[in-house]
């Protein structure tokens, strides 16, 4: 049955509490978009924070491919079918709207989930361009659904937007998340994943932490940290001057934004590049406490997005 308006509204209402409470960050982007562009941020949000929270859960690993794969089902369902398929579900409900006022590429979600088997499957990152392809995945991915909300600087707001205009995208959402590898760097550890390519710690003579075990070896390393000791600081520093280079590329596409959608995009990408920059000049103490911007620098990040600064 389909769902009534009221269900449909209720559902977005959902979407946005979700991105809310989990998504901060986030939210100090996206609520300087139109509520329509907001709402459909919120349900693309919903969906990629459910399948984020099955590969970070309780379950046990077959559990968690099972679930995956039933969300992947769904997502092929709703693409094939609309808001038929999205039952009494209130983020597909919300997706499925979103995805007739916006046009969304649906697959971009699937390839999330295929990110977040990644995860599942224990996969270590030999080379950087290894680790590009899971950045790909799981960030890149939400840079070109969320490209596809944006407004044009024309104004035009219909149709695909261009394939330049998506990698930029994609670039961005790479950036996005080379940041959060480097802030969570300890936490993955402690979950018993290292993102860091195996290639940089042998860069950096540290080879043990790119072994059969790289996970304990680097909280080894971590935990042994010398104020004098540049080795690991130097792969920190090394890997923020790459996920730099990606954010300037990135930033570029704030320049085919309609006003709205560029401060949306520069308040969001703002808050991220300024943790980057917290992590650069102290990468020994963002190795063992995670960083994060209090709330007022965030606003005030949001607010030079409002006027164009760029980050």
């Amino acid at each position: 049955m389909t769902p009534s308006q009221e269900e449909v509204e209720q559902a977005y209402r959902r979407c946005e509490a979700i991105t809310r409470e989990q998504a901060a960050n986030f939210y100090y982007g996206i609520r300087l978009l139109s509520a329509q562009r907001r709402r459909a941020m919120c349900a693309v949000y919903a969906f990629a924070r459910r399948v984020d929270d099955i590969g970070d859960g309780e379950d046990p690993p077959q559990r968690k491919r099972e679930r995956l794969q039933q969300e992947q089902e769904r997502l092929g369902l709703l693409a094939e079918q609309g808001m038929a398929a999205a039952g009494q579900d209130p983020v597909l409900v919300a997706l499925a709207d979103a995805a007739v006022r916006f046009p969304l590429p649906l697959g971009a979600l699937g390839e999330l989930i295929d990110g977040v088997r990644m995860d599942l499957d224990g996969v270590r990152y030999e080379s950087f361009e290894d680790l590009v392809l899971y950045c790909r995945r799981v960030a890149g991915t939400i840079g070109r659904l969320c490209l596809a909300i944006f407004g044009s600087r024309e104004g035009a707001g219909a149709g695909a937007p261009s394939a330049e205009a998506n990698q930029l995208a994609d670039d961005l959402g790479v950036a996005l998340q080379l940041t959060n590898i480097l802030r969570d760097v300890h936490e993955d550890a402690d979950n018993g994943r290292v993102y860091l390519p195996a290639e940089d710690f042998e860069r950096f003579g540290l080879d043990g932490a790119g072994g059969t075990e790289p996970a304990q070896a680097l909280l080894a390393a971590i935990a042994a940290l010398d104020p004098e000791e540049q080795r690991l600081t130097g792969l920190v520093r090394f890997e923020a001057a790459r996920a730099r280079q990606w954010f300037v590329r990135g930033l570029t596409l704030a320049d085919s934004l309609d006003r709205r959608s560029a401060a949306c995009l520069l308040a969001m990408a703002g808050i991220y590049r300024r943790l980057l920059e917290r992590i650069d000049a102290d990468p020994a103490a963002a190795l063992t406490a995670r960083m994060s911007l209090p709330p007022h620098e965030k606003a005030w990040v949001a607010a030079r997005g409002m006027i164009g600064i760029r980050p």
